[in-house]
Formats: structure tokens, sequence, C-alpha cells
């Protein structure tokens, strides 16, 4: 038999023995993503009797629709014949300029402000016909990039000082478990506490005893903290996880490389660029997609310590199915979601998944 042939066969052999596999992602995953989609084009309601009519892509629109728009200056004059000033806030010495709900559109479709910048002087508002969502998006996007960039430098130190030989090796690894170990509703509402805006809360009662925020620091509701504190919350929580994935790439890094490295004069620095890092590229591929597409789903974090003061996208979805009872509106949130989560594995494979064990 040619190899050819042999190939043909070893092929088709493949497809049969994954065809299970095909059909079982088809039922948990494919066909409820189909429902998802085709729910999202309607205006169903959530747990409601209300007929249900296809709207196409409305929901979309409605959520990702934006605009941008030059806020005129508010002009003033002292005299008569004084030629006419933008007026000026007497306390805070800024120029005034026209609030945005004149200037922002309203018909056919309403838009709400976002943010204002200033840009060449002149100031601009963006508006949006849902700001909650696109801020969410933000909020959502802000909190994964932050805390994953944190906790792979903080597990990758970890996973170094625990995979070396020194005495109690074993109870430092259980150790560093426990945060992870700890349910996630748990820890929030711990971690709510110390973060209450009074001294009732663990931190204000430090930082009052060394003369800063006299103890009333607002972690949890002035929004320049919110997200700061989830990603705190969060680094300290998943931290030993990532720590705990990149060990085990660590471990089977052989030790041979390093002792050839020491008697050739390579010093640490140089086996982690020239060993370490090169050969736990794998591993770190592995942890960063799962905790990047972990983190773009942060529903039970942002709910427990933050309700419904600062969503992240998940609890916005949740906060329209069940508070508003849009059921497509939020199966079309659900969807962005997914082509969000879907960009960013494709983002890493691309970037770090394309290792070849022949390199």
């Amino acid at each position: 038999m040619s190899k050819l042939k042999l190939a043909i066969r070893e092929e088709k052999t493949a497809y049969k023995l994954l065809l299970p596999a095909f059909i079982i992602l088809i039922i948990v995953a494919i066909y409820p993503l189909g429902t998802v989609f085709y729910t999202s084009l309607t205006d169903k309601r959530f747990a409601g009797t209300e007929e249900t009519h296809f709207v196409g892509f409305e929901n979309y629109k409605r959520l990702l629709s934006f605009t941008v728009k030059e806020l005129p200056p508010v002009m003033a004059s002292s005299s008569p014949i004084d030629k006419l000033e933008q007026e000026v806030d007497p306390e805070t010495g800024e120029s005034v300029y026209e609030k945005a709900i004149k200037i922002l559109p309203r018909k056919p479709i309403r838009y709400k402000e976002l943010v204002q910048f200033n840009l060449f002087g002149k100031q601009y508002v963006i508006g949006a016909t849902d700001p909650d969502f696109i801020q969410a998006i933000g909020n959502t996007l802000q909190f994964t990039i932050i805390s994953v960039l944190f906790e792979t430098i903080l597990g990758l130190g970890i996973a170094l000082v625990v995979n070396s030989n020194f005495k109690g090796r074993g109870a430092m690894r259980a150790v560093m478990l426990v945060p992870w170990a700890v349910i996630t509703v748990v820890s929030a509402r711990i971690w709510h506490w110390m973060l209450q805006s009074s001294r009732v809360g663990l931190f204000n009662t430090i930082l009052a005893k060394f003369g800063i925020g006299g103890g009333q620091i607002a972690f949890l509701s002035e929004e320049i903290w919110q997200i700061p504190s989830m990603i705190v919350i969060d680094v300290w929580k998943t931290t030993p996880y990532m720590a705990l994935l990149l060990l085990a790439g660590l471990q089977i890094i052989p030790m041979e490389l390093y002792e050839a490295a020491a008697i050739d004069g390579a010093g640490k620095i140089k086996q982690f660029i020239n060993i370490t890092l090169p050969l736990l590229k794998p591993a770190l591929a592995v942890a960063l997609i799962f905790r990047t597409l972990d983190a773009l789903k942060v529903f039970d974090l942002f709910q427990v310590v933050l309700g419904s003061r600062e969503y992240s996208m998940a609890t916005y979805n949740y906060y329209q199915l069940v508070g508003n009872r849009a059921m497509g509106y939020s199966s079309a949130i659900g969807v962005i979601i997914f082509i969000i989560i879907f960009a960013f594995a494709i983002l890493y494979i691309k970037a770090l998944g394309g290792v070849d064990s022949s390199e």
C-alpha cells in the first residue's frame, strides 16, 4: 500500500473518530448559539405573553450606534459695545460650552451623552444610543487587559519561586492556592466589607491611621476607584490560578538545559530569557487564553461588589434580561460578547498559539 493511500485511510479514520465530538458540539454549542442569534433579531420579551416581532438588526443598532458632535461655546459680553467672549466658570476657571443634551440628536434616534473631550481647543461630545453598554464594554476591556497583565507577571514570579528547591516548597504550593479556592461570591463579599467607604472598611481604617483619605475614600462609589478595585480583587484571587498553569509549564522544562547553560557561563537572567521563556511559550499561551476569556465574561465579581453602580458586559446583559425583560435585546448583547471573546481567542492563537513542536 502506498504512503498516499495510507494517509487517506488515516484521514478518513480520524474524521470518523471525530464525528461523535462534532455531533455533541452541534447539540451543546452551535444550536444554542444559533437560537440566541435568531432571538437577537426579534423584540422577544422574557417571561412575557407579548407577540414577538422580527426587527432585524435594530437591537444591534441601538446598542452600538454613536455620534460625535462639537459643542459650541457659550458667549457672553460685559457691555453692549464689547465683543462677545466665551463665558468662563467663575469657580473652576474653565470655559463654558453648550449642554450636550441640546446638541445631540433626539429624532429619529435619541443619543445620550457618553463622554466629552477637548481636541485642538474645541470641545466635543460622544453620544450613544445606549451609553451604559458602551461603558460596560470599556469597563470589561479595561478590567481584562490590566488584570490579566498583572496576574501573568505575578503568577510567573510565584511559579518561578515555587519551582525552585527550598524547604517547605510543598506547603508553599498548597498555601498559594487558597485565594483561588475561595468561592468568588464569598471572596467578593469579604472584599466588599474591606473596601467600605468609611472606617468600617479595613482599608479606610488603615489609611486613616496614616493620615490618608480621612477614612472616607469611596472605593465602591466613586467612578475613579471602582474598576481599579475590581482589578485588585481579581488579581488577588486569580493570580494563583495563573501561577499553577505556568508552574505546570516550568515542570516539563528539562533541568539539563539549565545545567548546560550554567557550564557555558550563562547567568540566571540569560537562562530565563533564552531557555525559560521560549519553552514556556505554549503554557503561557494556554494560561493567557483561559484567563482572558474568563475575564471577558466576568459577572459574579461585578454583580456582588458593584451591583448596578457600574456594569461589565455580562452584568449589563443580566440587567437587560431580568430587570427589563428585554430578551431579544439581551440576546444581541450576548452575541456581541461572543464576537469579542472570539476575536481575543483568535488574536492569542495567532500571537502565541502557533508553537510547533518541531521549532
